[in-house]
């Protein structure tokens, strides 16, 4: 039986004996920290938030809150986590706790914990200048209507010099190694390179994949399901990194949303427009690109932004790499191209990017929320306003993530004209078959298809043609 090892508000934490499947939230609770709440064990409230020790994309030190509830307890081995047991300076209160306790940003108390996490690494956030209200978009709160929390955030000030926490960002944080951890009849790896990775898979053929944990965890939490082996691949330094070139951007699978979204800035317009209606911050701290697209699930926000770019993805095995084009990676409903022993190394999206391009999400909330219908549409154009390339995608319309293939070919070599759009919106009608759920019916989604393009011409056609 193996020990996991981690830093907690300072302290080193030992622990053994537990099943991997334990999440962090669940640890602290069992272990007396009850400060950190759970509200829906699969991160949509923030109740439950904690705050990581990591580095940004430019290196610098600082704390990432995530949804303590989707994180396993052994992938936080190495790792040092702050909860709110940890944000007070002894029997001082943190500032971010003084401006909520006096604006009244509590009122039954239970999202507050959450609140001040999320705060607090907010406080610390370097290059801080004003209030981010993505700071909290992860944090739900019942009671207050959100004003004097809003006021809080937006009241603090900047820390002192000696502030310990503050001290603590001036140096590097952990970077956890290659790790096993056995409990009973189950295991959970992390290994650190591709090599490790396919060893364990080919010792463990039933091995589960886990990257972020952001759709795993919430299996295990809300279906209870459990895997007698879990290799999780965060950490493996081939699947990290982000590069440019002439003809590609290269995204690593297991680099996190949040450190794409702020690598990439506004450099791909598409995706910069996906980002903000991606789950929450604090989801998007841990989860990637690569599990989404691994996820298969045909409502993911990204598949349809990423189709209408073109992308292809880069799979690799023991035995070799081979490329795949995205719309070939989706088989059937949540199944993909990946073979036994495989796994999605890189997501390659050609350069230079369409001329224009438009991310839709029908959700019944804006933010924080599940697509009814997405779409991604782009459209390269010439110098003369043709139409050289078309891209329509969408989510939620079908078993997978789909094109509309016959639009796509109507308009090519045409004008990007208010003639054009209506002859293609026809081939968009009836172009898709959905089903009818919970979030909306197979009518609803079928009139939002065409609708949804409507909306991209509206936006990008040729005013009064």
């Amino acid at each position: 039986m193996s020990e996991i090892q981690f830093r907690l508000n300072g302290e080193e934490v030992r622990v053994s004996g537990v099943d991997p499947h334990t999440t962090l939230l669940d640890w602290l609770r069992d272990s007396g920290r009850t400060g950190t709440k759970e509200g829906c064990a699969e991160g949509e409230c923030g109740a439950c938030a904690v705050a990581l020790v990591r580095s940004d994309p430019d290196g610098r030190t600082r704390y990432e809150p995530i949804n303590s509830c989707l994180v396993l307890l052994p992938a936080v081995a190495g790792h040092e986590v702050i909860s709110v047991e940890g944000v007070a300076r002894g029997a001082e209160l943190h500032p971010v706790q003084s401006l909520m306790a006096k604006g009244g940003g509590s009122q039954c108390g239970y999202c507050t914990p959450g609140f001040v996490v999320s705060l607090f690494a907010e406080y610390y956030r370097p290059g801080r200048d004003g209030y981010d209200p993505e700071a909290i978009s992860g944090n739900l709160c019942r009671c207050t209507g959100y004003r004097p929390i809003r006021e809080a955030a937006m009241a603090m000030g900047a820390p002192s010099d000696d502030d310990a926490a503050l001290i603590r960002l001036r140096e590097s944080p952990p970077v956890p190694d290659s790790f096993a951890y056995e409990a009973g009849e189950r295991r959970f790896f992390r290994p650190t390179s591709l090599e490790e990775v396919f060893q364990h898979l080919a010792a463990h053929p039933d091995a589960r994949i886990i990257g972020g944990g952001t759709d795993l965890v919430v299996e295990a939490n809300l279906w209870h399901h459990r895997w007698s082996t879990l290799v999780s691949i965060e950490a493996v330094e081939e699947l990290q990194g982000i590069r440019w070139t002439d003809e590609v951007l290269e995204i690593g699978a297991g680099v996190s949303l949040s450190h794409v979204e702020e690598e990439l800035g506004d450099r791909v317009p598409l995706l910069s427009q996906v980002f903000p209606l991606f789950s929450s911050r604090l989801i998007r701290n841990r989860a990637t690109l690569g599990g989404n697209l691994v996820n298969a699930s045909p409502i993911g926000d990204s598949p349809p932004a990423l189709l209408a770019l073109d992308a292809e993805v880069e799979l690799r095995s023991a035995s070799g790499t081979r490329t795949v084009p995205l719309h070939e990676f989706f088989l059937d409903y949540r199944k993909t191209a990946l073979k036994a022993g495989e796994i999605l190394k890189t997501i390659r999206i050609p350069r230079p990017f369409p001329t224009v391009g438009r991310f839709y999400k029908v959700s019944k909330r804006i933010l924080d929320d599940i697509s009814t219908v997405a779409a991604g549409f782009c459209l390269r154009l010439d110098t003369e306003g043709r139409v050289e390339q078309a891209r329509f995608a969408y989510g939620g319309v079908a078993a997978t993530p789909a094109r509309a293939r016959r639009a796509e070919d109507a308009i090519v070599g045409k004008p990007w004209s208010r003639a054009t759009a209506l002859q293609t919106r026809q081939l968009l009608e009836g172009a898709f078959t959905p089903l009818t759920d919970h979030r909306g019916s197979a009518e609803y989604r079928s009139t939002m298809v065409p609708m949804l393009f409507d909306k991209f011409f509206h936006e990008t056609g040729e005013a009064g043609s």
